[in-house]
């Protein structure tokens, strides 16, 4: 479900969004990719806050401008730890405000 709504908001906003990962459709962490123009941005995981017991977004993975071989390093790490990981690569035309916005919203 919280995919659908990330691939919707992408398409609705005129960028680009793919699934590159399908985990389980119940469980699993979710990490996006986040590229513009085709250079690596950022990375998204949903991590758990120990202190409130919730989840929220936060950057994690390799730095912006990392090569594209470092970046598949990091998913093959995070699958081999999760195989119910779901990854899903969104190539966006302003990576700040929807990072932004996705960690303010939690």
């Amino acid at each position: 479900m919280e995919v659908d709504a990330i691939l919707r908001r992408a398409s609705a906003a005129g960028d680009f969004a793919t699934v590159i990962r399908k985990g389980d459709d119940d469980r699993g962490t979710l990490v996006i990719l986040i590229s513009s123009r085709g250079n690596h941005f950022a990375c998204l995981e949903r991590v758990l806050d120990f202190a409130s017991g919730d989840y929220a977004w936060a950057v994690t993975g390799p730095a912006n401008s990392a090569e594209s071989a470092e970046v598949a390093r990091f998913v093959a790490g995070r699958a081999r730890l999760d195989p119910d990981l779901w990854v899903i690569e969104l190539d966006i035309a302003d990576p700040e405000r929807f990072i932004a916005e996705t960690t303010a919203a939690g």
